[in-house]
């Protein structure tokens, strides 16, 4: 079993670097290995692992970024796009208590013509959220090994649906302990998981 012994990994290594002035360029032609959680539950524990690495990184290095918005505007928008995922999450979480405690309210009280609106409204903004994953994925997939992986984007909205609510639950569990690492009264430490034998 291997342990890795520093606060987080690959990802606070590639900020140190970019924080160091290093360049970081996507390769298309690269070829790495990387094993792929064999079962839900070791899914969930990897991404639980990234979810917290990625949110010590973006505590860490917030005062940096902010100090020197246009110094480098690659890190700035990266730490956007963190930023506007923590805060989407929180939205999510706390939206969805709204509508279900209302929905049942509604329920309760019988009032279905709200109820009809309620589900509208939501279904709306999931369509508008589908379509902005979509179109994302598309792109992703249109750039990967020159489009020759386009046959997953039939997929698109399923693994849109699972990896949104994956790293919802995944950020939500993770950022209380990755503050606590933060300000020295967690770890950062990790264990990486069995592995089967094939």
């Amino acid at each position: 079993m291997f342990r890795q012994d520093r606060a987080t990994e690959d990802i606070s290594i590639a900020w140190d670097h970019q924080m160091n002035g290093w360049l970081s360029v996507f390769a298309a032609d690269i070829i790495f290995f990387m094993e792929v959680p064999e079962t839900l539950n070791m899914l969930y524990k990897q991404r639980k692992r990234w979810a917290k690495g990625g949110t010590e990184v973006w505590l860490t290095n917030f005062k940096k970024v902010l100090s020197h918005p246009f110094q480098n505007l690659g890190r700035t928008s990266l730490f956007i796009d963190q930023t506007l995922s923590i805060l989407w999450t929180f939205f999510f979480w706390i939206s969805s208590i709204i509508f279900f405690a209302r929905f049942i309210y509604l329920l309760y009280i019988w009032d279905i013509p709200q109820i009809w609106l309620m589900l509208a409204v939501a279904f709306v903004f999931i369509c508008f959220e589908m379509i902005a994953g979509a179109l994302q994925l598309f792109a992703a997939l249109l750039i990967d090994d020159r489009g020759k992986k386009m046959k997953y984007f039939m997929f698109a909205p399923l693994y849109l649906l699972f990896y949104w609510i994956m790293n919802a639950v995944t950020i939500l569990m993770t950022f209380i302990p990755a503050v606590k690492t933060i300000l020295g009264f967690g770890t950062g430490v990790w264990v990486s998981p069995e592995r089967r034998q094939k």
